[in-house]
């Protein structure tokens, strides 16, 4: 969808007094909103209907006072550099379901070759190799969702 597209949604967003518009062309949406995060806004209950109360997020027990940090998890530390996520987003190895793999742990890349995918918002980014080297490591399992500037794979 057009970046002028959405800003034109915008403008005609705050120009009405409609709180939330949703836009689909094809296999491509957009949702915008007044009121991000819900606040401001309260979804309308159908009469004699009572929510369930939520319930109260346990809190972790705090370590003990000089007790030193489990290491049982810890990960193996790598020679290369990480390939970190631009943005949140699904994490693919290939171009598409049942396709070769972008780059293997051994292979060898090179600056600008795409070694992996994020998808965001239905939108396939390619995540290129910063420089040549060999692939040490792939943090990621193929599918899995990515944070900002997690590291996905390691080249060496």
């Amino acid at each position: 969808m057009d970046i002028r597209k959405v800003k034109k949604l915008i403008e005609l967003l705050e120009e009405s007094n409609i709180s939330e518009i949703e836009i689909q062309e094809g296999e491509e949406s957009v949702r915008i909103s007044r009121h991000p995060n819900g606040t401001n806004w309260q979804p309308s209950e159908p009469q004699g209907y009572a929510p369930a109360p939520y319930p109260a997020p346990a809190a972790a027990p705090a370590p003990a006072v000089g007790a030193e940090p489990a290491t049982t998890d810890e990960a193996p530390a790598f020679q290369g550099q990480a390939i970190t996520s631009p943005m949140v987003g699904t994490f693919y190895r290939s171009p598409a379901p049942g396709a070769q793999a972008f780059a293997e742990v051994g292979s060898q890349v090179k600056k600008g070759e795409t070694v992996c995918i994020v998808e965001a918002m239905k939108m396939m980014n390619q995540i290129e190799a910063e420089r040549d080297g060999v692939v040490e490591a792939i943090l990621v399992e193929d599918g899995e969702p990515v944070e900002f500037d997690q590291p996905l794979v390691v080249i060496a």
